[in-house]
């Protein structure tokens, strides 16, 4: 569970952290920096620490008492004002970047430097960021992109839902891509404009206007990613995946299911109601107090209104801004309420719409709905329905780690 709750750390706090391991060994006078590891202290054994780097196995490390270790918070650009501790304030969870000494002999390699950042204060920072993303976030699939003008065209919600967005990048817009094969916000990598294609999934987050069509960005996370839609036509629990037969392709394609795939059910009622918006009407869906719920309502505060009170249970009422993801995170908010499934729960001409990585005949799911019988209808229309819930971007409407 830990791991999990690990795996969306910003990708500002990463770039940190190599910033930090650049700055710590400028001022040494070796001509060539020192092997470091970035990851999660995963056991402390004595004076000996089992890191998980972000690639690669786990790896050991000692550290004798002439090694500096210091704690720096969430965001810090420098050491400056980095806090000295000890070996015994580090604990299992802890995010570390751990300098080595070259010079040091034995069998596990021996710390020069230690920074780290406390369990606590990542997830602190995580949930500022979700906050920050659900607030001044966007997302879509990419239409059009202009590299010299610094605009982007994304497009939301599908059928008579769908919205159009501008996305305005600036010098100072932070830019990344996710790693190939990666579904990792954390390892996205800087990429230009240039990178993004027609197609790709891309959140943004900045300054939006006041009916979310236009967003001055601050950051940019873009991929390219596969959707899917099928039944499952056979399960193969030993490796966790899945094969089923494209509606669009009309291949067979083998589905890898990971600990950190979004998989969720898809209410009966919910599915109805998206279908029937996709196709343009407006079923007479009574909501949960009892009148009908008319298209773009919303609570008294202005949010939109949870389904079914938030449970994620059928019977409720579909969130009333115009369903497809008419506004911003709708849909993702909306996703994130219905039930968290398992691979387990996957059963042989289930169903399903997903999101995964790019591939041809194998790919790794992203995101996951069954109970879609009624979207199956319309595949292409349906797939903007999963361009924003997939993007794991720090905080923009994932679903919490279960």
């Amino acid at each position: 569970m830990r791991g999990k709750r690990f795996r969306h750390v910003g990708a500002h706090l990463m770039h940190w952290l190599l910033l930090v391991g650049v700055a710590a060994t400028a001022s040494l006078a070796h001509g060539q920096a020192p092997a470091r590891i970035v990851g999660t202290i995963t056991a402390i054994n004595g004076d000996t620490l089992s890191v998980k780097p972000d690639n690669g196995d786990v790896r050991q490390v000692q550290v004798p008492s002439g090694a500096a270790l210091r704690r720096v918070e969430p965001g810090q650009k420098d050491l400056s004002n980095a806090e000295t501790i000890q070996l015994s304030d580090l604990a299992t969870g802890d995010r570390v970047l751990v300098r080595l000494d070259p010079n040091a002999i034995g069998d596990i390699p021996q710390a020069a430097q230690i920074v780290t950042i406390k369990e606590a204060d990542v997830a602190k920072r995580q949930q500022q960021d979700r906050e920050e993303w659900a607030r001044s976030g966007t997302g879509g699939l990419v239409r059009s992109v202009d590299a010299a003008s610094g605009v982007i065209v994304l497009t939301s919600g599908a059928g008579p839902t769908l919205k159009i967005i501008t996305v305005r990048v600036s010098k100072t817009t932070v830019l990344k891509r996710y790693a190939s094969a990666s579904v990792r916000f954390d390892l996205a990598q800087p990429g230009p404009i240039e990178a993004i294609q027609v197609g790709d999934q891309l959140r943004a987050r900045g300054t939006k206007n006041s009916d979310g069509t236009e967003i001055d960005a601050t950051e940019v996370v873009s991929g390219s990613f596969r959707n899917i839609s099928g039944t499952i036509a056979s399960l193969d629990a030993s490796s966790t995946s899945f094969s089923v037969k494209d509606l669009l392709t009309k291949k067979t394609v083998t589905i890898h299911i990971t600990p950190e795939a979004q998989m969720h059910a898809l209410p009966e009622m919910m599915a109805r109601m998206i279908a029937a918006r996709l196709k343009g009407t407006n079923p007479a869906t009574p909501a949960a107090g009892g009148g009908p719920q008319t298209a773009g309502a919303s609570a008294p505060n202005g949010q939109p209104r949870s389904f079914g009170g938030g449970t994620g249970q059928a019977g409720g009422q579909w969130a009333g801004q115009g369903g497809g993801g008419s506004r911003g995170g709708d849909m993702q908010a909306l996703l994130n309420r219905t039930p968290v499934i398992h691979f387990s729960d996957l059963k042989k001409g289930d169903a399903v719409m997903l999101v995964a990585t790019s591939g041809t005949s194998e790919v790794t799911a992203i995101t996951l709905l069954t109970g879609v019988e009624p979207l199956l209808e319309a595949p292409e229309a349906s797939r903007n329905l999963l361009s924003n819930w997939s993007m794991g971007s720090g905080g923009g409407g994932e679903a919490e780690a279960q």
